[in-house]
């Protein structure tokens, strides 16, 4: 794949372009209240910082959590935000997450931030900056999980670090562009050498024991857990 087919890929794709049209009404909105620098500048920096953190804890804690599939009620909403993806890491059409669970969790997280900052002005602007963030981390997941070889160093070597994610051990290198959570919490190894190869690193647990426990995500699948993904040119799965 080449640097145009990737960006092809990235700026059609419809959870992409919905992103950017958010942006521009959560931006507008943000001007609209006519916000000061500080209103501008603050809850940006504070989103900045905050985002790499929320990611971690949640892609740890909640996605690669088993409290989700073992609940009948959240089961189908762990298959399509992440077993899915880990089932088969190449499939793009899990690749991004479902907006009508990314777009509250960010709204969530950053304008309760924002508002206490500088009000209503700071409160869209902070969505506004969460949604940037969101759209600059897939497209890195992209460049992650697409068959492009990135040509800048630091592109490769984050790569890297999130293909051992998927492929090699899935209780590590949460980040997608920024692994400082990760050193800070114990969660972070370099290379293969580093440790074991996880038995789960494909279903992430959900084996074939804990489906007949928790059948839910396997009746949604219609399908045993797999212990190797398809591949590129595997066949789209239901989400």
């Amino acid at each position: 794949m080449s640097l145009p087919q990737l960006w092809m890929a990235y700026l059609t794709y419809p959870t992409i372009l919905l992103y950017f049209a958010l942006i521009v009404v959560a931006a507008g909105l943000g001007v609209y209240f006519r916000p000061t620098f500080s209103q501008f500048i603050v809850p940006t920096l504070a989103v900045v910082a905050i985002y790499p953190l929320a990611w971690y804890a949640i892609h740890r804690f909640i996605l690669h959590g088993r409290w989700l599939y073992r609940n009948p009620l959240t089961a189908s909403l762990w298959k399509r935000v992440h077993f899915d993806h880990h089932q088969d890491p190449h499939l793009l059409d899990v690749l991004f997450g479902s907006p009508a669970n990314t777009i509250p969790t960010i709204a969530i997280i950053v304008m309760p931030i924002g508002y206490l900052i500088g009000g209503w002005s700071s409160s869209f602007i902070a969505l506004a900056v969460g949604l940037i963030m969101t759209c600059i981390y897939e497209f890195f997941h992209c460049i992650q999980h697409l068959a492009y070889k990135p040509r800048w160093q630091w592109v490769a070597k984050i790569k890297q670090l999130h293909v051992l994610h998927h492929f090699h051990d899935e209780d590590g290198n949460y980040g997608i562009t920024n692994y400082v959570p990760d050193r800070l919490f114990g969660s972070f190894y370099k290379n293969a050498r580093a440790r074991a190869r996880s038995a789960h690193v494909f279903d992430l647990g959900y084996d074939i024991e804990e489906a007949k426990r928790y059948p839910w995500v396997m009746r949604l699948t219609g399908a045993p857990p797999r212990e190797r993904p398809d591949g590129a040119n595997g066949s789209k799965r239901s989400a």
